[in-house]
């Protein structure tokens, strides 16, 4: 128990220190008003965490300043993580308010002591921040101090033992569709319902959001929050209590090539709790879009 309310205890730290502790080179995320629009976008380094394999995953987020105006920022100058980028998976489309952890960088156990810089210029306005593997950043997305862990998601049934994943490093699959064609999607999903002391459970323990991650134009949800129905499963993930599913459908309106961002929430809320890095999971849907 005294191990958890360390790392407990080490997160709250953490996640203070990042946003007021800019002599450690960490971006500010709230030091202006609220404008609904002309205002920048800030990276936003989440932390990191050690993968089984032995390489680290780097999560990352940002936060769209503006209250009424999503933000579209093409890879190239404006949108740039280095070296070695531009590209390394970042959004290009950034919806409104924060952003917990959409993409997470993978780097090999040797990455050591070198950083990447995510620079983004937007409305005349530029922001950087570095992000690394130094261990004062270093987080627990799997486990929190209330032995909470993240829901598990699947794009198809449990029972067809299909790929699921729970945690940050976000399980991706691809579709292909046309033009004006609405694209359905299931997202299948299984948690503990672990919450904290003194409050009551929740009667969905589960919420689903649906956004645009990267994309040419805008795509449209018939529905970005669905409701998750419960279900009966022959074959419940580990940990699982409760299992459910969502469903929206997808429509866009311009060919190309678009990744759509489902962020599956437990009770902990979104972000973990706007912030303790435990404990959510991600899903990325390629999308080919054609004529």
């Amino acid at each position: 128990m005294f191990a958890q309310f360390k790392r407990f205890s080490f997160l709250v730290i953490g996640a203070a220190l990042l946003v007021s502790a800019p002599a450690w080179g960490q971006q500010r995320l709230s030091s202006e008003p609220p404008h609904f629009s002309g205002q920048g976008v800030t990276p936003a380094f989440e932390g990191w965490f050690k993968n089984q394999d032995g390489s680290f995953s780097i999560l990352v987020g940002y936060y769209n300043r503006n209250m009424k105006q999503a933000v579209d920022i093409p890879i190239g100058p404006d949108n740039k993580i280095e070296p070695g980028g531009p590209d390394r998976g970042q959004p290009t489309h950034f919806a409104i308010g924060r952003g917990w952890g959409p993409f997470v960088i993978t780097v090999p156990k040797t990455f050591g002591d070198k950083e990447f810089i995510w620079t983004l210029t937007v409305n005349g306005q530029t922001n950087s921040i570095p992000v690394n593997t130094k261990p004062l950043w270093e987080i627990a997305p799997y486990l929190d101090a209330l032995n909470n862990t993240p829901p598990w998601l699947s794009f198809q049934p449990f029972e067809e033992n299909g790929p699921m994943i729970a945690g940050p490093r976000p399980l991706v699959i691809s579709k292909t569709v046309k033009v004006g064609t609405p694209l359905p999607i299931t997202a299948y999903v299984a948690d503990d319902t672990v919450i904290g002391p003194g409050r009551l459970p929740p009667a969905n323990p589960i919420t689903l959001n649906w956004a645009t991650l990267r994309g040419p134009a805008e795509v449209k949800f018939s529905v970005d929050k669905p409701k998750v129905d419960k279900i009966d499963v022959k074959v419940m993930p580990k940990g699982g209590v409760f299992a459910g599913k969502g469903s929206t459908e997808a429509t866009f309106s311009e060919p190309g090539e678009y990744v759509l961002y489902l962020s599956v929430n437990d009770a902990s809320g979104v972000g973990g709790g706007n912030g303790f890095q435990c404990c959510w999971t991600n899903g990325h849907v390629k999308v080919t879009v054609t004529k």
